[in-house]
């Protein structure tokens, strides 16, 4: 009996295909070279500074941050294996890399989120924040605390990746990973839960807690903004030259920024939906689209780590003019 095939898997099919890898290549790229542009940009100015330090900026560098940590340590490595480079980690190195990737993607997503919450609380001030000019320089110690609860919360959440998982062989089939990543098994390393309703139970926590929630809260706190402006709008009309004219005349550059957030958020969600489909899809269905999906789902994972850089670009000052002088030099 002649020996049976193996499946191609969808590594095997995106490797296979010089325009899967381009595309593949250049979306790692754009994402590792944008994120870093951006936290190279808004730190230097942040350090620079001789007056209190921008919040919106630091909450800024913390998101650059996050992308690009998601972008190093498991897309950047997904590039390097679809090029051809079989790495095969040991059980250790399976646990501890499987524990980094959900830690950094929940921070991600909350750090997503923070953006849009921090936005929608500087709206809803009545009055110009207070400056103490002979205070500490330096971020707000609500902002600190902010932080270190994203990333020490979700270190916590993500021990049981740390414990339950292992190194697998190249018959590994794809299974559902957590965080909406990809569906694949990444360097050999597979989820090893004791028991089905176990890891069912992690992967719907973790749907709820780092998918669900953080992305009705970001549309909450979006809607809030922009019912916020428009009612500003009202009051800039009334009051431009009273008291309030301090607060008014703030609202054509906190309209762009609601703009900026907002394109964030639906590209986050745009992105996010489209891999839940997909991913459920192939573990529900498995119909003759199956293939098509889950490449889809590949490339939406990384659409708002390449893209959001450029769309920051646009509403923030500093980083249009560093690309402007970067793009006058080239040409």
């Amino acid at each position: 009996m002649a020996p049976q095939k193996k499946p191609v898997n969808i590594s095997q099919r995106i490797t296979s295909s010089p325009f899967y890898i381009m595309l593949y290549v250049v979306l790692v790229l754009l994402g590792n070279a944008g994120n870093t542009t951006v936290i190279a940009v808004v730190g230097q100015s942040l350090l620079q500074e001789t007056g209190t330090v921008r919040s919106s900026d630091v909450i800024l560098v913390n998101m650059a941050f996050s992308n690009l940590m998601v972008s190093l340590l498991r897309n950047t490595v997904l590039m390097v294996s679809d090029l051809g480079v079989e790495i095969f980690l040991s059980r250790d190195m399976c646990q501890f890399m499987m524990g980094l990737w959900v830690w950094v993607r929940s921070a991600n997503v909350w750090s997503t989120f923070f953006l849009s919450a921090f936005h929608f609380q500087t709206l809803r001030r009545v009055a110009p924040p207070v400056i103490n000019l002979h205070g500490p320089r330096g971020p707000p110690l609500s902002l600190i605390l902010g932080f270190c609860l994203i990333w020490s919360l979700n270190l916590i959440y993500s021990i049981p990746a740390f414990i339950f998982s292992k190194n697998g062989n190249e018959n590994s089939t794809e299974t559902l990973m957590l965080v909406s990543s990809t569906t694949r098994p990444l360097l050999g390393c597979i989820w090893d839960f004791p028991s089905a309703y176990s890891g069912l139970a992690f992967a719907t926590s973790s749907m709820i807690l780092h998918e669900s929630i953080p992305i009705c809260l970001m549309n909450i706190t979006n809607l809030g903004s922009l019912c916020t402006l428009y009612a500003h709008g009202h009051k800039r009309t009334v009051a431009s030259q009273g008291e309030d004219a301090p607060v008014v005349s703030r609202i054509p550059a906190e309209r762009r920024a609601a703009k900026v957030i907002l394109a964030l958020n639906i590209l986050f969600i745009s992105s996010w939906g489209t891999n839940v489909i997909s991913v459920n899809y192939f573990n529900y269905n498995r119909g003759q689209s199956t293939e098509f999906l889950l490449i889809i789902a590949r490339f939406v994972n990384m659409s708002f780590i390449a893209f959001s850089p450029i769309i920051l670009a646009v509403g923030h000052r500093k980083l249009r003019a560093f690309i402007k002088s970067v793009l006058s030099h080239m040409i």
